[in-house]
């Protein structure tokens, strides 16, 4: 009796295996994820990464670094992301809040993703490491900026980083793109083209 009623367990996980998936690796706060996904044009999905890796989706963190909220920007970061887009003041409790946050982590990540031509590697690791640091590595031939070569990141944290960025990706991918409408990274692509 507890054999078949294994088997007819694992057939129901099997069957169900985007269900089960899919609270394994939930995504919070999906309305401004998107809405900051569609305004900025970026995969909703990087964001959803990004912010799993950043915070596992606790929006009041703030790291030992200084770093605010699910996306985890450093202050002047954000004042800096503020200025350059032209939006109105804001303090530093405005970047505990879940709309704020991921609207300025989705604007800053379009810029990386912008500043090295696409590449979401790159983007990733500095988003890390901070452009200064990336764009050393890729300046003085340390790292290519792909995924095959992560392992010649000099630091271990953002090479971990990139690599669980780019696990969840296409886990919340594999997941969620039918659920949300078919959205995935091409279209992003795309548009870059």
């Amino acid at each position: 009796m507890f054999a078949l009623l294994l088997i007819i367990f694992v057939m129901i996980l099997f069957m169900n295996s985007s269900y089960i998936g899919r609270k394994l690796y939930p995504i919070y706060f999906q309305q401004e994820i998107k809405q900051s996904a569609a305004k900025h044009n970026i995969d909703p999905f990087l964001i959803a990464a990004i912010i799993r890796v950043e915070t596992n989706y606790k929006y009041h963190l703030q790291s030992s670094k200084g770093a605010i909220g699910l996306m985890q920007l450093m202050p002047d970061t954000a004042d800096w992301i503020v200025e350059s887009s032209n939006l109105g003041p804001h303090t530093q409790e405005d970047l505990l809040r879940v709309d704020v946050n991921i609207y300025l982590g989705s604007w800053y990540l379009n810029w990386l993703i912008k500043h090295y031509n696409g590449n979401l590697v790159y983007a990733i690791a500095a988003y890390n490491a901070g452009q200064g640091n990336v764009n050393k590595w890729k300046n003085n031939g340390v790292w290519d900026g792909t995924e095959g070569n992560i392992r010649d990141i000099p630091f271990g944290e953002t090479r971990h980083y990139v690599q669980r960025v780019l696990y969840y990706y296409e886990k919340y991918t594999k997941l969620y793109t039918d659920q949300w409408n078919g959205v995935a990274m091409s279209s992003y692509k795309e548009a870059l083209d």
